[in-house]
Order: C-alpha cells, then sequence, then structure tokens
C-alpha cells in the first residue's frame, strides 16, 4: 500500500519534516510504501516545505534593530517569509514588543531584494507578525513599488480577516493595550484611505487584507493576489496528484479545533483526499472535543499524555501512525 504523509509543523516540538519522517518510519515498520509532503497553511513553516532558504540578508527587524532573515530564490521565484523579517518571535513575544512602532520594513527589503535578482514570481508568506502597520512599513522599503505590478505576486494568508479589523483581532496578541488597538485601527483607516487614493484599491473590502497587521492589504493595492495558504502551498506541492497515486492520506498538525478545518492544514488535505477518493486521518497533539468527530485521529497528549507527547513527540507520531494506519487501511 501507498501511504502520503502531509503533515503541517508541531509548534514547538516538531518541524513539518520530522512529523511526516515520522509517520514514513511507521509506514515502512508496517511494509508500506510512504511519500512524505511536509505541509503548511502559509504562515510560519512555509519557506521550509516550499524548498527552504537558500538567501541570507541582513534586514530591518520590527522594532529597527538588523535582523538576519532567511528567503529563497530559485530560478526566478521567491519565496519570503514575512515572520523570518518582522515577526513577534524577533523581539521576544508580545512583553517584548511596541505595538505602535513594529512596522514591516524588513520584509519589505526582502521584496526588493527579489525584484533586484530578477524575480518574476514572489511569494510571501504571511503569520507570525509584530505589526500592525497596514504594509506601509514595507511598501515604503520598496524602491519603485510599481515594480511589483510587473511580477507575479502571491500572498499566501491564513484568514479572512478585513483590513481595519486587523487591529482589533490581532494587535492584543502582539503586545496593544486597549487604547493602543483603537489607536491602531484608526491608523489603519487611514492608511486604508492613502492606498484608495493612491491605487485605486479598497483594501477594506477585500477579505483577508488584514493578515499579518495589513501588510497583505498593502500588498493587494500593488496587484498582489491574496490566495489561501493552503490552496498556496498544495498546488505549489502538487499534493493532489500525489494524493490521487496513494491508498491513503495521514496528515496532522499541533492542535485540532475549527480552524483546522477553515484554511489549516488538516481540513485543506481532508477536503483534498475526499476529492481524490482516498481514506485520510490525522495525528495531533491534542484536540478540542467539539470537533473530535470530524476526522479520524490520534491525540497524542491523549495516547501518550502531555509529557511524552512533547518530550517524546517523533516517537510518539510514530506510534499513532502505527495504530491510525490499520484503520485507514480498513484492517
Amino acid at each position: 500500500m501507498k501511504v502520503v504523509a502531509a503533515l503541517d509543523k508541531f509548534r514547538g516540538t516538531l518541524t513539518a519534516q520530522r512529523a511526516c519522517a515520522a509517520v514514513g518510519n511507521a509506514c515502512w515498520d508496517l511494509g508500506h510504501d510512504c511519500v512524505e509532503v511536509p505541509v503548511a497553511d502559509g504562515g510560519e513553516g512555509t519557506l521550509d516545505v516550499l524548498g527552504g532558504a537558500n538567501r541570507t540578508s541582513t534586514v530591518t527587524g520590527p522594532l529597527g534593530d538588523p535582523v538576519q532573515a532567511g528567503w529563497r530564490l530559485s530560478r526566478d521565484v521567491a519565496v519570503i517569509e514575512m515572520a523570518a523579517a518582522s515577526g513577534l518571535a524577533l523581539v521576544g513575544g508580545a512583553e517584548g514588543n511596541d505595538a505602535m512602532a513594529a512596522a514591516t520594513t524588513g520584509t519589505g527589503e526582502l521584496i526588493d531584494l527579489a525584484l533586484d535578482a530578477g524575480a518574476r514570481k514572489i511569494i510571501v508568506c504571511l503569520g507570525g507578525s509584530a505589526t500592525t502597520d497596514g504594509g506601509l512599513g514595507a511598501v515604503r522599503a520598496i524602491h519603485a513599488p510599481q515594480r511589483l505590478r510587473g511580477v507575479e505576486l502571491l500572498v499566501a494568508c491564513d484568514v479572512t480577516t478585513r483590513f481595519v479589523d486587523a487591529a482589533e483581532v490581532f494587535a492584543p496578541q502582539k503586545g496593544a493595550s486597549p487604547a493602543q488597538v483603537r489607536l491602531l485601527a484608526g491608523r489603519l483607516e487611514r492608511t486604508a484611505q492613502i492606498y484608495a487614493s493612491e491605487h485605486g484599491i479598497d483594501v477594506r473590502t477585500i477579505d483577508g487584507a488584514g493578515a499579518a497587521g495589513g501588510l497583505a492589504g498593502a500588498l493587494a493595492a500593488f496587484g498582489g493576489r491574496l490566495v489561501p495558504g493552503f490552496d498556496l502551498v498544495a498546488d505549489e506541492l502538487d499534493l493532489y496528484d500525489t494524493i490521487t497515486g496513494a491508498d491513503a492520506v495521514v496528515t496532522g498538525e499541533g492542535f485540532l479545533d475549527e480552524q483546522s478545518f477553515a484554511g489549516k492544514v488538516v481540513g485543506g488535505v481532508q477536503s483534498l483526499a475526499a476529492l481524490a477518493g482516498r481514506p485520510a486521518g490525522a495525528i495531533v497533539g491534542d484536540a478540542a472535543a467539539e470537533v473530535a468527530a470530524r476526522i479520524d485521529h490520534v491525540s497524542l497528549v491523549a495516547e501518550y499524555g502531555p509529557d511524552e507527547a512533547t518530550s517524546q513527540a517523533a516517537t510518539c507520531v510514530e506510534r499513532a501512525a502505527a495504530l491510525l494506519l490499520p484503520r485507514l487501511m480498513g484492517s
């Protein structure tokens, strides 16, 4: 039998590659072939599954300090993960962030470098940002940002939040106080008016424009096409074709909840498997009770306990795959 292992990262414990390799080991022990396809939803980790960084550049971090940001340029396709240049983790999380000052300048600098290097297609992966600047820092860092209209610009989003709503929805997670949230919302409103006046696009009406604190909207104003992150990754990896050539699919991520079926990896892989007529199951770190029946799954916490699920995550995924696969195969 042939199995496709298409898992996302388990945040803080396993990369998508290691999670897929653990399922591959279980398949080997059970006598099955396995095709390992690490996947992501367009946020953090997407660069890794699309080939990984092959360039590193010094750019401006979210609070102005220089950071080393990895990115990818292969042939004429660039892949940029904004978290590498403008991510919340770079400033030590919400506690170390200045929500009003944080800017996407470094992400714009990476885009500028890609344009200078001759990229004809640029994929910008959003998620994990420290910023709510409406993307102004990024577009101001791009020399002649009109050049973006001459390339295929794909913006991978895993949320549908509108531009101005980004302040209320995401800024508290980035360290903003209630008063700062109100100020940031007003600033986004004014920024949207600038984009409408200068580029003729009302980013306030675009679903997903609020991703990464409005960076998605800024890129849309310059001709970028916002696409669901999982769909973009699946297309780039030819995931559906791989699934049609297999007998069963194992997917997974750190936590199974409602969001898992609204643009995240588990729901996306399950949908592709259903379209191909192949059984699919998931291995997850933990699962919310209200979605437990939506996909056949093994919860590492439920099966092995929280300590082992965290400290021995790869081994637990391998053991969980050995439990799940016979159910998917009908034996």
